[in-house]
């Protein structure tokens, strides 16, 4: 199956098991939240003692943590867009911050499946904001 691999996570979340065991009837909240340059160890729930992320701790006791977890590259639109598709940097149709105009960064070509692609079949209603959005 070409994409088999978007996110093993996300069968679990979309199934009747994942509510059932969080003792709900309805969908979860999912928010994913991105952060440019922003280290496992900058979050209080991760072991910050410096700088104080209340609300951010908070999201993080009360969901799901993901402690193993990695960047698709080390530049940013393209670890952005491994995300977004759960494909490898090398298959990935973003491979570099290449600027274009009038979008600012170059797109996701159109048609393109991504996460959000995928909640919204799955009755989810989805947005974004922030930098290098996207039409989702």
């Amino acid at each position: 199956m070409k994409w088999r691999w978007l996110f093993s996570l996300l069968p679990v979340l979309l199934t009747g098991s994942f509510t059932e065991l969080c003792g709900q009837h309805k969908k979860p909240n999912i928010i994913l939240i991105l952060a440019d340059d922003l280290g496992v160890g900058d979050v209080g729930v991760y072991g910050q003692k410096k700088i104080k992320t209340p609300n951010l701790d908070r999201l993080a006791r009360e969901g799901v943590q993901f402690n193993q977890f990695y960047a698709g590259t080390s530049v940013c639109a393209p670890s952005r867009s491994s995300l977004m598709t759960g494909q490898h940097t090398g298959h990935t149709p973003v491979r570099g911050n290449k600027a274009t105009k009038p979008e600012g960064q170059w797109p996701l070509p159109e048609g393109t499946v991504t996460i959000a692609g995928l909640l919204k079949q799955a009755g989810y209603a989805t947005g974004d904001f922030g930098k290098w959005g996207w039409a989702l």
